[in-house]
């Protein structure tokens, strides 16, 4: 399929187009403020389906906002007519459409335009209603308040925050270009009493929480927190705020416990799925010797070679695994159990750890005990 993008370098015109390029089933003729306007009419030619993603929401001059979202409309609109061509047309609108200011008359005149156009023609069109969009490589300090604030903690920059209560109706980038590629596949959410479409879900959170979650995230590399997943909106949060993070942010250093059996070193800490470690242990080295009540554990060799034991603490009978960075293999520390680490080879030992709970200091549930 052909497909016209409008707006190719905007904030959803490169999300599209990033993931419909991965589609060999996909030719896309990008088209910007920039582009050789003599391209228009060889696009709106060839094309078998439009996705006008072009617009203006934050100009010098309010009369610029029917100029770039209903003027271009026109323009776009008369050059497939004009090319006899009936392809498909979706067009990205606002739900400030529904409003009586510059810039939602501006969008609500686009629509109408679009409207009249499929139905004079006979040619199916798609107008998404949009509430705020938020998502990777959204520009900041221009009209988003989350890439503004992802854009400004990140960086240790001041933000301003009118309201903390107001609420936020949000769609996420990767929800946006899902659903209008199904739209171009005939499979568009489209609600038949208004004959608009709709991006699903919606999110409704408040700037207060907004924050609140964005300066959790530039305190995780102090912190070794990461988010939980539980919840979807915290989930494109998260992966919003690391799409902004500057070169000196994307490497942090770690705290290493070491002494002169070798070190050990905390990585990531989760709210409900534990924590993840490394330990090194130098050639000849015995670490462990200890067991949990409920606590349990999970080690990987990745490198080196070991001998790993376990034994119940009431008993006598000593299991034992030889494990090595030739072949992984996950051994369990089992509740109950002293166990222990023995490097046996003649270079360091690495074991990468997972413990299902954070260490706690106030009940570390962990009790010396030779195997």
């Amino acid at each position: 399929m052909k497909v016209l993008v409008t707006g190719a370098k905007g904030f959803v015109g490169k999300n599209l187009i990033a993931n419909l390029s991965l589609d060999e089933n996909y030719e896309i003729f990008e088209y910007d403020i920039d582009t050789d306007p003599g391209l228009l009419d060889k696009y709106t030619k060839e094309c078998e389906f439009v996705f006008h993603l072009a617009g203006v929401n934050r100009p010098k001059d309010e009369e610029e906002f029917m100029k770039g979202n209903f003027g271009f409309t026109s323009t776009l609109l008369d050059k497939l007519k004009e090319n006899g061509n009936k392809a498909p047309v979706l067009i990205t609108s606002s739900i400030q459409a529904a409003l009586d200011n510059p810039y939602g008359i501006s969008k609500k005149a686009g629509e109408d335009l679009i409207f009249s156009y499929g139905k004079e023609n006979g040619v199916e069109v798609f107008i998404y209603r949009m509430p705020n969009v938020f998502g990777k490589w959204c520009r900041p300090n221009y009209n988003s308040a989350v890439a503004t604030f992802c854009h400004n903690i990140a960086r240790g920059l001041p933000i301003t925050v009118n309201d903390p209560n107001h609420q936020m109706s949000l769609v996420y980038i990767d929800d946006v270009v899902a659903e209008i590629t199904r739209a171009s596949k005939g499979r568009a959410n489209k609600n038949k009493e208004d004959n608009l479409c709709y991006i699903e879900p919606v999110y409704s959170i408040t700037l207060g929480k907004i924050v609140e979650l964005l300066e959790k995230y530039k305190a995780s590399s102090k912190t070794l927190d990461v988010p939980s997943n539980e919840h979807p909106i915290e989930r494109a949060l998260f992966a919003t705020y690391l799409s902004y993070l500057p070169e000196e942010e994307m490497v942090y250093d770690l705290k290493m416990n070491v002494d002169q059996r070798g070190s050990f070193t905390e990585i990531i800490r989760t709210i409900n799925c534990g924590q993840f470690s490394v330990n090194v242990a130098k050639p000849g080295i015995t670490k462990g010797n200890h067991w949990h009540n409920t606590k349990n554990e999970k080690f990987l060799v990745v490198s080196g070679e070991g001998i790993i034991r376990l034994r119940k603490i009431d008993e006598d009978k000593t299991y034992e695994f030889r494990v090595s960075g030739e072949k992984l293999q996950v051994v369990s520390m089992l509740p109950g159990y002293t166990h222990n680490i023995e490097n046996v080879g003649t270079d360091d030992l690495v074991t990468f750890m997972w413990c299902n709970e954070c260490f706690d200091p106030e009940n570390p549930d962990t009790f010396f005990l030779k195997v």
